[in-house]
């Protein structure tokens, strides 16, 4: 999954949490297919001014991984799966729901599924939200 990511430069801030929060290489794992809700740039832009950067520093590593995990399910949700009122518990436990609105998939009202790219080991729903956990 990440490989995948990696070619994509609008999902470089991603990446390098994934790295930062040494989940690189849970997402590469051939064994357990994944389900990856990938913010892009733009998206971590839209947090206020420092959260990144905070995010990054090796004391929040924690906080990291958990919003990851918070943006990662553990099977392959197709865009057929992903039905208006379905609700998925993510790695991290936290539960996202689906609302489709106008032909948009969007997680937890606020994120709208941009893109879909297949990989070896799931599947990558390019979002255009960071989604935060309760």
């Amino acid at each position: 999954l990440t490989g995948t990511a990696a070619a994509n430069s609008n999902l470089s801030l991603f990446v390098a949490a994934v790295n930062r929060a040494g989940l690189a290489t849970a997402l590469n794992s051939s064994t357990t297919l994944l389900t990856v809700f990938a913010p892009t740039n733009a998206a971590f832009d839209k947090l206020p001014k420092g959260t990144v950067e905070s995010l990054l520093k090796p004391e929040k590593k924690n906080d990291l991984k958990n919003i990851l995990e918070y943006h990662t399910y553990v099977g392959v949700l197709s865009p057929t799966l992903l039905q208006d009122g379905a609700t998925f518990e993510q790695v991290n436990g936290g539960k996202i729901k689906i609302t489709n609105k106008d032909g948009k998939i969007f997680i937890n009202d606020k994120a709208e599924i941009t893109a879909t790219i297949n990989t070896s080991n799931g599947v990558i729903h390019v979002i255009n939200e960071v989604l935060l956990p309760q």
